[in-house]
């Protein structure tokens, strides 16, 4: 019903105002009693066989939203009844900011991807947290943090800090993102001297806290084999968590959409099926390397059972949708469920 309804009128709107759109529509249905059940019904697989233990949380199921779909932490009581085993919330920056200027998300239909620039749009830590605390429970929820587009380099570090710290009681696990091809100062986010910086420093904050959190590092798609072995020896020398690859890509290889249009929407992240094989092949060039030593969480082009259970053939033990959960609708997560409970 989704693809064949709901999608041809979701789609010939605005994404950014159907967006919000969808979110007040989902909110409202589930104020309606007995509605958060029969989505349960709809899109939920229990099953003891689905749970996942990793970095000493627990799973439903391995199967996640990326962060960016619900940034303020708004919407994920509602989305958990939608079959998803965790849900990341943000990414979040200290302080609230508008991000880049609109048109800032296009859709590439043909390609079944989008291209965003939203440029770390957020209400800020304190709304965030003001949503949080109406967390009733239901699954894993991740915090994706990072750093105000007007902070000078000497404070990133600083920004992390300040939401690592507030948040800290509220999600299960965080990400630091230092991946997004939208935001300002982009370089010395990927520098392996401050990556040491930034990780020991939020690792020193943890070690404050009674029960310490697990900490991930979110990567970009697009990086070669060398910057690939870096990351390894990162995580081996500073004790990381894990890693979640991928963000979005910057690259516009093979897209079916004409050049005419790629030059109109400009600048951005591509995400969805064109980044399905490059992500795949970051995950089991990370895995392969070294020797599965650390968790990765899969994410880039899942539009399918199948993909998600490329993903995970290749060496990833939790994935994310994003994009595919816009193209094909919230059947996708139980379809990826049932495929791994039958494999």
């Amino acid at each position: 019903m989704y693809k064949l309804l709901l999608r041809p009128l979701l789609f010939s709107f605005d994404p950014e105002k159907i967006h919000h759109f969808t979110f007040s529509l989902v909110k409202t249905l589930s104020k309606i009693p007995g509605m958060p059940s029969i989505f349960r019904s709809l899109y939920v697989t229990n099953n003891k066989k689905l749970e996942r233990n990793l970095f000493g949380l627990t799973f439903k199921n391995p199967v996640g939203l990326a962060a960016g779909f619900d940034k303020n932490a708004v919407l994920y009581n509602e989305l958990a009844n939608f079959g998803f085993g965790f849900i990341e919330i943000g990414t979040v920056t200290p302080k609230g900011q508008e991000g880049n200027p609109k048109k800032r998300l296009f859709r590439l239909k043909d390609d079944k991807g989008i291209i965003n620039r939203m440029g770390f749009n957020n209400k800020g830590l304190d709304a965030a947290i003001l949503q949080l605390k109406k967390n009733k429970g239901q699954l894993i929820i991740g915090g994706n943090i990072g750093k105000n587009t007007q902070t000078k380099p000497e404070d990133y570090t600083k920004d992390y800090l300040e939401c690592f710290n507030a948040l800290h009681p509220y999600v299960d696990y965080f990400v630091l993102n230092v991946s997004c091809p939208n935001v300002g100062s982009h370089a010395k986010l990927n520098d392996k001297d401050y990556l040491l910086e930034l990780i020991g420093a939020v690792q020193k904050a943890n070690n404050t806290f009674e029960k310490q959190k697990p900490i991930l590092l979110k990567i970009a798609p697009d990086l070669n084999d060398g910057q690939l072995d870096e990351i390894i020896e990162l995580i081996a020398e500073t004790n990381l968590d894990g890693v979640i690859a991928s963000n979005t890509s910057t690259d516009r290889a093979g897209l079916k959409a004409t050049n005419a249009r790629l030059e109109a929407i400009g600048n951005g992240g591509l995400s969805g099926q064109p980044i399905q094989s490059k992500s795949t092949k970051v995950i089991k060039y990370l895995a392969d390397k070294s020797n599965k030593s650390f968790p990765i969480i899969g994410v880039g082009g899942i539009h399918s059972a199948e993909d998600a259970l490329e993903k995970i053939k290749a060496g990833a033990d939790l994935v994310q949708i994003y994009t595919g959960f816009i193209y094909e609708g919230p059947s996708l997560i139980k379809k990826i469920n049932k495929a791994l409970l039958n494999n």
